[in-house]
C-alpha cells in the first residue's frame, strides 16, 4: 500500500517537474501568445487634395489641367457641369488609360472619383467623358512636380562665373547636378573641387549651382535633378565659354575697316600729290623748252 501510494506521488510529480525543467530553460523574449494579440498598425493617413475642372457642356470642349504630386497623398479629381449648361443628365464615364473608373460620389452636376497615390504607377492621366446630347471631357495629369523655366543656354566668357538656377513648387528630398561626358550624366561633387564647383541652397525648393573660373572645357550640357517620393524630374542647360576676344571681334573688324579706309585716302592723297608734282614738272619742263624756242627764233 505505502508504495503504490509513492508511485502515484511519483506519477503525478514528474509532469509537473517537467514543466519547470522547460520553463527554466526557455529563452527569454515575448511571450507568444501576448505577441500574437499585438493589434495591428494604424493605416497611414493622407491628406486629401482637392482639384476640380468645370465644363461648359459645349460639343467638343476637352479640358486639362496639371496636378503636382510629390509625395503619397489622396486625390480628389471631380468634374462639374456649368449650373446652366444645355447638357443635362449625361453618361459619365472616368478612365485611367483604358480602364474605367467608378466615381465615388456625384451631385446633380458634379463627378468625383478619389484616389490614394502612393507609388509611381499611380501617376498618369484621369478623364472623366461626359455623353449626352453632346460630349465633353476633361483630363487631369497627375505627375511630379516639375522644375521651372525653360531649357536655355547660357552664353559666357572665359575665366568669367557661370550660374544655374533650378526651383520647384514642392520641396524635394534632395537634389542632384550633373555634367554630361559623352552620352553618360557625371553627377557634380563640390567637396571634390571647391575651386571649380560650388553647389548653394537657397531653400529648400530653391538650388544653385555656380561654375567658377571658367574655361572652354567647361562648354557643355548640365542637369539638375529634383528626386521627390514618387519619381524625380530634370532640367537641361546648355553652356557656351566664348573666348574673352570674343566680344572685341566686332571692335577689332571695325577698327581694321577704319585703318584700311584712311591708308586708302592718306596713299589717294600721296599719290594725287606725286601726279601733281609730276604734272608741275612738266609743264614747266614744256615752258623752258618754248622759251629756249623763241630765244633761238629771235638769234636767228
Amino acid at each position: 500500500m505505502p508504495a503504490a501510494f509513492s508511485d502515484r506521488r511519483l506519477g503525478r510529480l514528474l509532469p509537473l517537474l517537467l514543466c519547470i525543467s522547460l520553463l527554466e530553460g526557455s529563452p527569454a523574449g515575448p511571450d507568444v501568445a501576448t505577441e500574437e494579440l499585438k493589434p495591428a498598425g494604424k493605416e497611414i493617413s493622407y491628406d486629401v487634395l482637392e482639384y476640380e475642372i468645370v465644363l461648359p457642356g459645349v460639343s467638343g470642349t476637352a479640358l486639362q489641367k496639371i496636378v503636382s504630386v510629390g509625395s503619397p497623398t489622396k486625390v480628389e479629381l471631380t468634374c462639374k457641369l456649368e449650373e446652366h449648361s444645355d447638357l443635362k443628365n449625361p453618361q459619365v464615364t472616368w478612365k485611367r488609360r483604358n480602364e474605367t473608373i467608378s466615381h465615388t460620389s456625384k451631385t446633380q452636376n458634379s463627378w468625383t472619383i478619389q484616389l490614394t497615390v502612393s507609388e509611381s504607377s499611380h501617376l498618369g492621366s484621369y478623364s472623366c467623358v461626359l455623353k449626352g446630347e453632346v460630349e465633353v471631357s476633361a483630363t487631369f495629369h497627375l505627375q511630379v512636380p516639375k522644375i521651372e523655366g525653360k531649357e536655355k543656354t547660357l552664353i559666357t566668357y572665359e575665366r568669367d562665373l557661370a550660374v544655374m538656377i533650378c526651383k520647384t513648387e514642392y520641396a524635394p528630398m534632395a537634389w542632384t547636378w550633373y555634367m554630361t561626358n559623352g552620352t553618360e550624366l557625371v553627377a557634380i561633387n563640390p567637396s571634390s573641387d571647391t575651386n571649380k564647383f560650388q553647389i548653394k541652397i537657397q531653400s529648400a525648393n530653391v538650388n544653385r549651382l555656380e561654375i567658377l573660373k571658367l574655361t572652354k572645357e567647361d562648354s557643355g550640357i548640365y542637369w539638375c535633378e529634383a528626386a521627390f517620393r514618387l519619381g524625380s524630374s530634370k532640367r537641361r542647360f546648355e553652356v557656351k565659354v566664348l573666348s574673352i576676344m570674343a566680344p572685341l571681334k566686332p571692335f577689332i573688324a571695325v577698327v581694321v575697316e577704319v585703318v584700311i579706309l584712311v591708308t586708302t585716302i592718306a596713299l589717294y592723297e600721296v599719290y594725287s600729290k606725286r601726279k601733281g608734282e609730276e604734272g608741275e614738272r612738266e609743264f614747266d619742263q614744256i615752258e623752258q623748252l618754248k622759251s629756249e624756242d623763241d630765244i633761238a627764233g629771235e638769234r636767228k
